[in-house]
């Protein structure tokens, strides 16, 4: 991780899971069998443990948050047969690309993520790309009600541990669409990283510069494209 703190330079938060990455490499899933698995040894009923994860996903923007909540579950636990047990290394390789891109950014950089730091850190490890970030935001799950995206104390606590104020200095990439909306909301710049989505469109960002455009990118290579005062690029 490089230390370059600069509170009035820009600085692009990047989302890690199914961003950084593509998503058909599979890893939400296997996460998601990961989870399912755990609830079952917890002895949630195997025919609704799919259902009810997911309604502690929804709920509480993580499933770990629900399963701390309503089954008092030891997060250390949780980490080490969850994201633990994740073949990170053997599906994730160095993409020589992104490097590049990221390189290229006239901006700090730092990763926000919704994932534990172990995590985190494999992940940008894999990709080749660990050394390029400043630093990573994340959800520690030993600390009791850690906020997570879309939560705006999660954004908060991006800015405060990257050391930036101004809302306007901070741009944002995530695959997640509501994600997204609450960073816009907050007055910051996001892209929305999604496959076979291109182009800008109305979102829902409420905040004190009213209803916003939110970008549409297939991939995160073309970040560039959609954010070319980032890159030295003219718009």
């Amino acid at each position: 991780m490089v230390g370059m703190e600069d509170p009035g330079r820009p600085v692009l938060f990047l989302d890690i899971d199914n961003c950084l990455y593509p998503p058909n490499l599979g890893i939400f899933k296997l996460m998601k069998s990961r989870i399912h698995e755990y609830g079952r040894e917890l002895g949630l009923d195997g025919d609704s443990v799919e259902e009810t994860c997911t309604t502690y996903l929804r709920d509480y923007g993580l499933t770990i948050r629900g399963l701390m909540k309503h089954h008092n579950i030891d997060p250390a636990g949780f980490n080490e047969k969850v994201d633990g047990t994740l073949p990170i290394e053997e599906i994730i390789k160095p993409n020589p690309l992104l490097r590049s891109m990221i390189e290229s950014a006239e901006a700090r950089v730092w990763a926000f993520t919704n994932a534990g730091l172990d995590h985190a850190r494999r992940v940008l490890k894999s990709l080749g790309v660990e050394d390029l970030f400043e630093g990573v935001t994340y959800c520690d799950y030993m600390e009791p009600d850690f906020p997570c995206k879309p939560e705006r104390r999660a954004y908060e606590k991006a800015m405060e541990e990257a050391g930036v104020r101004d809302a306007s200095l901070c741009y944002f990439a995530d695959d997640s669409l509501i994600n997204v909306q609450a960073a816009l909301g907050l007055g910051w710049t996001a892209v929305h990283v999604a496959k076979n989505r291109t182009g800008c469109e109305a979102a829902i960002g409420v905040g004190d510069k009213g209803t916003v455009e939110c970008c549409h990118i297939s991939t995160i290579l073309e970040l560039p494209a959609a954010l070319p005062l980032l890159f030295g690029r003219k718009p």
